[in-house]
């Protein structure tokens, strides 16, 4: 496997929680032979100049901007000007979901963490049917069926996710939050980690392995609509479509465990961080996946059950 892909573990789950499928179904119209079909939506298109949704929360003497960060992007995207350039500019301090480390440290945390220690290869521990499916996935990505057999299925199902979007353009180096801490170590700007990359890997080495393995065959189901989905995410991002982005990010979410995992467990957390940061005087610039800035669990819903009430910057 190419180092490259191997290093797009970086994201975990990072991009884990944002992955997109495109819905797999169509709502349908009421029933009555006189009913008339609602109108389709019109499909948001990529904007030349990408706005990306942003909120602060205020007190006092404390601010904190939110802003929701797809992992992985195209080069060439302008999103990092207006108001969040602004914001970001006006802050003391960055706080990102996770600092990378430097590229041997990562693979050694991944060395502990990834390799199997059941002795038991991967392809063996999927049933007939989902090991038939899982060759033919890897033999159309001109895999050998034998590249993760070592490896434990939540590792197996992030690379197998990430490699037909780097096939199309996407860089694991480009994403928003790449650009934001190039820019805060160019100003020399406290720079925050939420998690470590221990706590990040761990969040899917700790799933029981029935539940790996249930995630590993959702991304073989889904593999050739990757592209397209990631790339319906981007549009929704930088068109500030919060609602349709919380949708389209969560869509591999259906499992509890999973859910409560990589989103709702975390932004209680991070709840308590922002809670705890908004007694110290200050301005911090917070970037965190998109995903977890919308719907029903997003962090500004668990932030305003403890008063902390995140306002949208319309720009």
């Amino acid at each position: 496997m190419p180092r490259n892909w191997l290093l797009t573990a970086l994201l975990l789950p990072l991009y884990l929680s944002l992955t997109a499928c495109p819905s797999s179904g169509e709502e349908s119209a009421s029933a009555g032979s006189n009913a008339v079909p609602a109108p389709a939506p019109v499909p948001a298109t990529m904007p030349d100049d990408a706005d990306p949704a942003l909120w602060v929360i205020r007190d006092e003497d404390t601010t904190i901007y939110l802003f929701g960060t797809v992992h992985i992007l195209k080069p060439g995207m302008t999103w990092f000007d207006e108001a969040v350039k602004d914001s970001f500019e006006a802050s003391d301090e960055l706080v990102v979901e996770m600092i990378k480390p430097d590229p041997a440290t990562m693979a050694k945390v991944i060395g502990d963490m990834a390799i199997d220690k059941t002795g038991i290869s991967l392809r063996d521990k999927l049933t007939a049917a989902d090991r038939t499916k899982y060759e033919a996935a890897l033999a159309r990505l001109n895999l050998p069926v034998a590249s993760f057999d070592p490896l434990d299925p939540w590792f197996a199902s992030v690379n197998i996710s990430l490699i037909p979007l780097m096939r199309n353009g996407y860089a694991s180096d480009q994403g928003a939050d790449d650009e934001l801490q190039a820019q805060a170590k160019a100003r020399s700007m406290q720079i925050t980690g939420l998690e470590t990359p221990e706590q990040q890997l761990g969040f899917f080495d700790n799933l029981p392995e029935d539940v790996q393995i249930r995630f590993l065959n959702f991304t073989i189901d889904t593999i050739d609509e990757a592209a397209d989905g990631m790339e319906q995410m981007v549009i929704e991002w930088a068109n500030a479509n919060v609602e349709q982005l919380g949708e389209l990010m969560n869509a591999g979410l259906e499992d509890k465990i999973i859910y409560d995992t990589l989103l709702v467990n975390r932004n209680k957390s991070w709840a308590e961080w922002v809670e705890q940061r908004m007694a110290q005087p200050g301005t911090v610039f917070m970037a965190v996946g998109a995903g977890h800035l919308a719907g029903d669990s997003s962090l500004q819903a668990v932030l305003a059950k403890k008063g902390l009430v995140a306002q949208r910057i319309e720009y």
